[in-house]
This record gives structure tokens, C-alpha cells and sequence, in this order.
């Protein structure tokens, strides 16, 4: 199993977002989320990746990726992450470098070393989303949808085992 929620309680700060949230993911799912805006759709996800905190005491069982996310070291969420393409919805891409810069600084920041191999990579990922003529581009200078695929890209770059689309 990819994801393993029982009895799940999400906070926003204080305030109780989700409760009792049973929530499972296998190998091979393609899973949609659907509610209202502000129903806490975006407040799971970040759970997901740890950017927002489950605690023990709140969860039956909080699994991701086969780690326990309830008592996970923040020196282990980055390891986690590397396991998962995430796509933000305001996409996050580095405004001050080009479309390839971006990709070349996942591919660095989650240990690839070797060029050749970054450059395949960054080959691959951007003809998958049809837009390796625009590696050279800044983010500004692409349409938004082109900044989602270029997110897409970015989500696949390390082949991860699921990827959280928000």
C-alpha cells in the first residue's frame, strides 16, 4: 500500500481541518479528490509530504510510502519526497532561471551527478510533456499551461512511486 490513513485528524494551525479520515492508496491507483474550495483537500495532500504535521496521538495509522509519518525525523522528509512527484498548484518553479536550470537543480538537489546522465534525464521528461524546445526559456515567457507541464515534468524527473497533483 502507497498511502495508509486510519482515523486521520488534519490541522490548520490550531484549527481541526479533516477529521477521522480513513484514506488508502494502492500500487497502480489513479486517485481524485474532489470538494468544495476550503474542504481540506489541499490541507491532505500536505500531509502527504510532510508538509503539514499528523501527531501520534490524533492517528490510528498514518503511513506513506511505508514510513509512519506520525513520528518521521524531519532529517527523513527528504528522502520521502524523492519518492514522490509532487505538483504544486502554483506550480513553484525558480523564476530567475531557465527551464532546464530548474530540472538541473531537482536533478542536483536529490543526488544525480554524472551530466550526461542529468541531460538525458531533462530530455526525457520534457518531450513527455511535449515542450523540449522551450528548455531554454525563463518560466515567465511560457503560457501557464506550459508551466503546468513543465511542473509535470518536474514531478517525474526522479521516477517517483506516486505522484500528488494538487
Amino acid at each position: 500500500m502507497l498511502i495508509d490513513y486510519k482515523q486521520v485528524k488534519i490541522y490548520q494551525q490550531e484549527k481541526l481541518i479533516l477529521d477521522q479520515v480513513d484514506f488508502h492508496v494502492e500500487e497502480g491507483e489513479f486517485v481524485y479528490i474532489i470538494g468544495k474550495v476550503g474542504s481540506g483537500k489541499s490541507s491532505l495532500l500536505k500531509t502527504l509530504y510532510c508538509e503539514l504535521d499528523i501527531y501520534q496521538d490524533e492517528a490510528e495509522k498514518a503511513e506513506v510510502l511505508g514510513r509512519n509519518i506520525t513520528s518521521i525525523r524531519r532529517k527523513d522528509i527528504p528522502a520521502l519526497r524523492k519518492e514522490m512527484g509532487i505538483i504544486f498548484q502554483d506550480f513553484k518553479l525558480l523564476t530567475d532561471r531557465t527551464i532546464y536550470k530548474n530540472l538541473q537543480f531537482v536533478l542536483k538537489a536529490t543526488g544525480w551527478k554524472k551530466k550526461d546522465e542529468i541531460n538525458q534525464r531533462i530530455e526525457e521528461v520534457l518531450t513527455d510533456v511535449g515542450l523540449l524546445d522551450k528548455k531554454d526559456n525563463l518560466p515567465h515567457e511560457l503560457s501557464g499551461g506550459e508551466q503546468q507541464r513543465i511542473a509535470i515534468a518536474r514531478a517525474l524527473l526522479n521516477h517517483p512511486k506516486v505522484i500528488i497533483a494538487d
